[in-house]
Order: C-alpha cells, then structure tokens, then sequence
C-alpha cells in the first residue's frame, strides 16, 4: 500500500512540475510535508541540501531519498520511477511534435505562455526556503529572526553574485559558520 501511495505521489509531481527540478520543489513540500506527514518541513529543507549536493537532478534525488526514508531500497525505486515516467513519455511525445511543428507560430506562443508560470513556482520555493531560513522558529515574529541565517545568506549571496565563487565551496563555508556559531552559542 506505501508502494502504491507513493508512486502516486511522485507521478503527481512528475506530471506537473514544468519548469525543472526547482519548480517542483513546491508541488514535493505539499505531498511530502502537508499531505502525506512524511518529512517535517526542518527534514524537508535538509531533503534539499541533500538532494542539491548529490549529482543528478534535484526532483529525482528528493524521490530517491523520501523512498528510501519511508519504505526503504523499493520504496526508493517505486518513488523515482513515479517521479521521472511523467517527463518520459512527456518528453518523448514533444520531442515527436516539435521535431514535426517547429516552425509553427502557435508551439512558439504556447512555450513562451509556460515561462511567468514557471519563474512563479522557482520564486514559491525559494521563497518559503528563505523564510524558514529566516524565522528559526516557524512563526514569523521578530523574537525568531535567526540573525546567523541571515548573514550567512547575504554573505553567500554577496559572495556568488560579486565574486562568482563556487556554490559548493560557499555551501561547505556556509555549513561550517553555522555549525561553528551554533556550537558556540549554545
């Protein structure tokens, strides 16, 4: 039963998350942390780091892990499988009808419609990221302003605008601060 609920999730997120492993970010928190209870939202935000760092794209990392997590090595493969079935037959089905329409002014329109929707759903998930960034505690009152995230964000994000460092060295940075300040000021 966990087998089938959870490839019936991960279809869901891999129908429709257009845009990227980013825009499904939000459709993944609302199955996994709202719907289903299967990860806290602090375990789901450790699910992005997790799924950031390790090579491959972000949705099917973040299946992987919420597959073995609750229903180990088969619930893993069921949950991936559900997650990129969608793209597949999606992909292969436009492939064929751009490959065929291309030059056609409406396919144009249609894909350039998709773009604001898109950017909306990358925003939504960096948004709520940053926000439980913000406010350790979940509420968003001034007594839960985590003044430490907040300057390793505005450092981080300072640092890979102006310099153009690599993110994997300002997240290990970034890790170590805050494990370090967090150490120290408990």
């Amino acid at each position: 039963m966990i087998y089938l609920k959870l490839f019936a999730s991960f279809i869901q997120i891999g129908l429709f998350s257009i845009g990227g492993g980013y825009a499904a970010m939000p459709l993944i928190q609302a199955q996994v942390v709202e719907q289903n209870a299967w990860l806290t939202m602090n375990e789901f935000i450790d699910l992005i780091t997790i799924a950031e760092m390790t090579p491959g794209p972000i949705a099917v990392n973040s299946a992987t892990f919420v597959g073995i997590r609750i229903a180990g090595l088969g619930g893993a493969v069921v949950a991936t499988l559900g997650c990129i079935l969608p793209s597949l037959f999606i992909v292969s089905l436009l492939s064929y009808i751009y490959t065929k329409y291309k030059n056609l002014s409406a396919l144009q329109s249609i894909l350039g419609s998709l773009r604001p929707a898109v950017v909306a759903l990358i925003a939504s998930a960096g948004i709520s990221i940053l926000l439980k960034v913000i406010f350790s505690g979940g509420e968003m009152i001034p007594a839960n302003l985590d003044i430490i995230g907040i300057c390793l964000f505005a450092a981080a994000f300072f640092v890979l605008r102006k310099f153009k460092w690599n993110p994997i060295l300002v997240m290990t940075l970034c890790g170590a601060v805050g494990l370090a300040a967090g150490v120290l000021l408990e």
